[in-house]
Parts: C-alpha cells; sequence; structure tokens
C-alpha cells in the first residue's frame, strides 16, 4: 500500500497509481510538505516492480500553480539565519530532485493538465512521459516573472527538446502563457479534451501501454530518455539492442510472440 501522504491522494488501480495533488484550496502549490511528499513518492518508484504507469492531475481549479510564495515570504524568528546560499540551494535542489526522480523512475508518466500549470507544475509536467491538455489549461515558466531566471527545475531542457528552441525561447524569455489550442500545434501536449473528459483521454493510453510487457515498457522509457541525448546514432542504436537482448531472453516475449499468432491478447506476467 502507498504510504499516507498529506498533500497527495493517491487512487492504485492494479499497476496504475492515479496520483492527485491535493492542496485546491492553494492552486495545489509546492509547499515544503508537497516536496516531501512528492520526493518520497517518486523516489520509491525506482524498485517498484508492480506499478506500471503514473497518472498526475491536480484537486480543484488547477494542476499545479506553482511554489507557493506565500509560505516562503511568511518570516519566523530565526529564519534569516537560514537563508543564506548554503540554505537556498539544498531548498533548490529539493525542488528540481522531483523531475529527476520523475525521469530516473522506469514507469510511463501522464499528467492530466488543467488550468494554471505554472513554474513548479509546468516543470512537472514538462518531466511526465505524455502530457494531455484540457481545454482550461494555461502552461508558463513563471519564474522569470517574478525576479528569477526561467532557467529552473528542469525547463530550460525539457522545453525545447518538447516544442523546439525558437519557440521555447519565446516562452522563457517572457514568461507568457500557452494555452491548451497551442500547445497542441507546437507538440507540448498529445491531445486536447474537454476538463471533463481528462480521466477519459487517459484511459485510452492505459488500456494501451498495460498491453505492453512490464519490462518492454520500462525499457522503452529508459532507452528513450537516453536516446535524447545521445551523442551519435550508434550510441542510441547500441541502447536499443541492450533493450531487445534482455527482452528476448524473458518469458513475455515467448508470450507476446505466441498471443501474436494466436490473435489473442497477451498474458504478461513479467518474467
Amino acid at each position: 500500500m502507498p504510504a499516507p501522504y498529506k498533500t497527495l491522494l493517491i487512487e492504485k488501480d492494479g499497476a496504475v497509481d492515479h496520483v492527485t495533488f491535493n492542496r485546491p484550496e492553494a492552486l495545489n502549490t509546492l509547499n515544503n510538505q508537497m516536496v516531501d511528499d512528492l520526493l518520497d513518492y517518486f523516489g520509491g518508484l525506482y524498485f517498484d516492480r508492480e506499478t506500471r504507469i503514473v497518472v498526475l492531475k491536480g484537486a480543484g481549479r488547477a494542476f499545479c500553480a506553482g511554489l507557493d510564495i506565500k509560505e516562503n515570504q511568511t518570516a519566523q524568528p530565526g529564519d534569516n539565519a537560514k537563508r543564506g546560499p548554503s540554505a537556498g540551494l539544498l531548498s533548490q535542489r529539493r525542488i528540481s530532485e522531483i523531475v529527476i526522480r520523475m525521469r530516473r523512475c522506469q514507469q510511463a508518466i501522464i499528467s492530466l493538465v488543467h488550468g494554471p500549470a505554472c513554474g513548479g507544475g509546468f516543470a512537472i509536467a514538462l518531466a511526465s512521459d505524455i502530457r494531455i491538455a484540457g481545454e482550461s489549461a494555461r502552461m508558463n515558466a513563471a519564474f522569470i516573472r517574478i525576479g528569477l531566471s526561467a532557467c529552473d527545475i528542469g525547463v530550460s531542457y525539457f522545453l525545447p527538446r518538447l516544442v523546439g528552441v525558437s519557440v521555447a525561447s519565446e516562452l522563457m524569455l517572457t514568461g507568457r502563457f500557452i494555452n491548451a489550442e497551442r500547445a497542441l500545434r507546437v507538440g507540448l501536449v498529445s491531445e486536447v479534451v474537454p476538463d471533463a473528459d481528462l480521466d477519459k483521454a487517459a484511459k485510452v493510453y492505459l488500456d494501451e501501454m498495460l498491453t505492453t510487457s512490464p519490462m518492454g515498457l520500462r525499457l522503452t522509457k529508459e532507452c528513450l530518455n537516453m536516446s535524447v541525448d545521445a551523442q551519435s546514432l550508434e550510441a542510441a542504436i547500441a541502447m536499443e539492442d541492450r533493450n531487445q537482448i534482455l527482452c528476448a531472453q524473458s518469458e513475455d516475449v515467448r508470450e507476446g510472440m505466441m498471443a501474436f499468432l494466436e490473435k489473442r491478447a497477451p498474458n504478461y506476467t513479467g518474467n
């Protein structure tokens, strides 16, 4: 059973975890508790072979509106001593570690984005494998609008790889919002649906991914991650070759081939 979290609701449905950011009164902004919860949850997925897919969404009117600035601006006696560069870097790296753990875990991650997905919320959506937008979705690199750099929490890495340098530069240098329709045009999201249909849209992806073998799905995500940064075609193909040989030794590959020949759904065991 998943750990009980104060800011996340987790519903397990077989091999799928449905994870809901649950601070609707604060537009699901990232406070210290939510950062702790997300770090623990994604950290625990690395050795989890039961969970194959994670679906992220937000409760209420937003996906995640970024950092909880109100919490961070509420000073307490003695806080000044905790605001030096060392403490600031630790705080920064706690947040950026969330997206690192999202990419390191081998589960496919689908984000269902509705309403604001700003700053850290934008980064979490970008770090997902698949993004489906509700019609109300509005995303931006909000950091630059509050005196910071737009290069934060992996956005400068993910965004140009998804939409190209020109559009990424536009969004990051201005902090302007991108709506669902334009996000679809530039390839930032896979599809746009009415907000009420986000779960239904995700189910299509879940049904298709759950017909793959557990090892095949895990290694595909891992190889895609590495191929994005591969130094050459040969380096990417070496990883692909390794994946295929590993999968070929499994019982699931034999089951997959028999199911194909017998025109039936495969019964994968993960072995």
